[in-house]
């Protein structure tokens, strides 16, 4: 499979809403997925969205174990998530930093539920039906905002917290995005 070149913020692509998919256990869907890990591993993902690719279909997949994108973040299981739907569970809000793929050298504080719940299928046709808080949550709301044509600075409420990675963190190794 391949690394597939990130769309960058100004593409109006990023902007569409993702269509579902409707065949699974394909091969088509399979390369699809195959090429969406390889470019989240060469690139530190934490996530990765198929609209990111070019691809505009509610595809995402995601998974933490050590990233030094994100050295303090707990682990989060790998998981590949089909047309999903994502509840909060809570009214609760929190902000902390994210940063993405699409939107590169760039982090900002941005509010998301503590704690929810996502529903959808894996790549084979399989129920996935996860209640998760805290990082797992706030990766699978960032991953799933992609397939409704948003990007994390849509949500930033204050853009004083909006800024370079390297002028907001100048004491963390420079990391490709």
């Amino acid at each position: 499979m391949s690394i597939k070149p990130v769309l960058r913020m100004g593409d109006p692509r990023l902007l569409e809403v993702a269509g579902k998919v409707k065949k699974f256990g394909t091969p088509e869907l399979n390369e699809l997925i195959q090429d969406m890990h390889d470019t989240m591993e060469a690139l530190n993902g934490a996530g990765l969205a198929a609209p990111q690719i070019g691809i505009s279909l509610q595809v995402v997949i995601f998974g933490v174990k050590r990233n030094p994108r994100y050295p303090d973040a707990e682990e989060v299981p790998y998981t590949v998530l089909i047309n999903p739907e994502v509840a909060p569970l809570t009214q609760e809000m929190e902000q902390d930093w994210e940063g993405c793929l699409s939107v590169p050298g760039m982090r900002g504080m941005v509010p998301r539920f503590t704690r929810l719940r996502y529903r959808g299928l894996d790549q084979y046709g399989g129920s996935i039906d996860r209640e998760v808080d805290g990082f797992h949550a706030r990766v699978v709301q960032h991953e799933c905002d992609h397939l409704q044509g948003i990007l994390y600075p849509m949500r930033i409420t204050d853009f004083r917290t909006f800024g370079f990675t390297d002028v907001l963190f100048p004491d963390q190794a420079p990391m490709d995005e």
